[in-house]
């Protein structure tokens, strides 16, 4: 073992020749396949943990339902939930699709009714851009988004027509006019321009309800524990009853988690092909260097050294350049990350927008670091460097010294 690793670290020193610029090309293969997965893998890592913060924050963790649609005592449900230990809050709501115009422009925003004296424990939008969260008498708050495509600010009136003018034809349900009281901005697309956030009372004029509600939603303690959560659900379940449904916010959203998952282990599948091609690459080298020593190679098998000892170290010679490659691509995916806003913001000074909110529906570039997916990823590299370095390696443990001292 020492004179296969003196002989592999030999061959690894730097002699001004082709071999050597093809090493050190190899090496920066691995350093850029390595670091580019880890980047990549972080960055979908954080897409999920920023859209899982948004949705917590604005979102319930459980929604609670009956099957005939409408809840009819709401208040004594409520009470129920609130007695099971670890719910935070719970407030009835009302979720529709409206229309709301202003000054001709129209769009058609999920109107949330929920109780006023509830709604700053259920919806906890901390950054106000404009006005204040106040859901009292005929007023609405909105997301920064809709506000900017209906053009309208704090003190403005909207017109919202209820949805009852479309199933019930005979009937004629005229709009509520509701004050805009404040605007806010909860980083994420899809709450900044598809939501309008009024009281309870609202809701029920506009789907024409003297009382009840759609539904019951809950905020908890715990929503991202597991264990804590999967029993707080069976308690909110018995104390809800028997008539009444239960859906956790992982139901409600599971096919954004879902596609998140899926397009994170496509990325970090098509980017390893990056990796295995530099791993040809450190093959290459190994395979250059065993020509270009044939004659040390035939000497040392002449000299009672085994073909073990030979192929262990032109394996260690690939294994040397994976390590290197793997522990400078590990500093350099860090270093990156480390600085990856600011490289977006550099970018977009030459106009390259890289991470637009409009597409990807966040208002920052999110990163996080799993140690065992950067142990996965270099497990995975190091194991299939070992296995590519075994061609060339053979083909030195094989070669018959006479021969190799006659071309010698």
């Amino acid at each position: 073992m020492r004179f296969s690793l003196f002989l592999a670290l030999k061959y690894l020193r730097p002699k001004r020749s082709f071999t050597s610029v093809v090493t050190l090309i190899s090496i920066l293969g691995v350093v850029l396949g390595v670091a580019i997965i880890i980047i990549v893998r972080a960055v979908m890592t954080g897409f999920g943990d920023m859209w899982q913060e948004k949705i917590l924050a604005f979102k319930p963790h459980l929604t609670v339902s009956a099957p005939g649609g409408v809840i009819e005592h709401e208040e004594a449900l409520c009470r129920r939930i609130e007695a099971v230990p670890g719910v935070a809050a719970v407030s009835p709501s009302i979720e529709t699709r409206v229309l709301a115009e202003y000054q001709r422009r129209v769009v058609a925003p999920l109107i949330v009714g929920i109780d006023p004296a509830r709604a700053g424990k259920m919806l906890q939008v901390t950054n106000m851009v404009d006005g204040t969260f106040d859901l009292t008498g005929d007023a609405v708050v909105l997301g920064v988004d809709l506000a900017a495509d209906l053009q309208v600010g704090v003190g403005d009136t909207l017109l919202v027509y209820s949805p009852l003018n479309l199933v019930r034809p005979d009937e004629v349900y005229f709009p509520e006019e509701l004050e805009v009281r404040g605007i806010f901005n909860a980083g994420q697309r899809d709450f900044d321009s598809g939501f309008l956030i009024t009281s309870l009372a609202v809701g029920r004029d506009l789907m024409g309800l003297r009382g009840g509600a759609y539904s019951v939603h809950v905020k908890t303690d715990e929503p991202q524990k597991r264990e804590v959560f999967r029993r707080l659900v069976g308690e909110v379940s018995r104390a809800a009853g028997p008539d009444y449904r239960v859906r956790t916010w992982h139901e409600v959203d599971r096919q954004l988690f879902n596609a998140l998952a899926v397009e994170k282990n496509m990325m970090a599948i098509l980017l390893m092909f990056i990796t295995v091609v530099a791993i040809f690459c450190v093959t290459n080298t190994l395979i250059v260097i065993t020509v270009q020593k044939t004659d040390e190679i035939g000497l040392l098998k002449a000299l009672g050294f085994s073909s073990r000892q030979v192929m262990l170290a032109f394996v260690l010679h690939g294994w040397i350049q994976c390590l290197a490659g793997v522990a400078l691509g590990i500093a350099l995916a860090f270093l990156v990350l480390a600085n990856l806003q600011h490289l977006v913001d550099g970018l977009a000074l030459f106009g390259l927008e890289v991470f637009p909110k409009g597409v990807y529906g966040l208002d920052g570039i999110p990163h996080r670091v799993v140690p065992r997916e950067v142990a996965e990823v270099a497990g995975l590299v190091i194991a299939f460097c070992t296995l590519a370095s075994f061609i060339p390696a053979r083909r030195a443990a094989k070669m018959d010294p006479v021969v190799a001292l006659r071309r010698a």
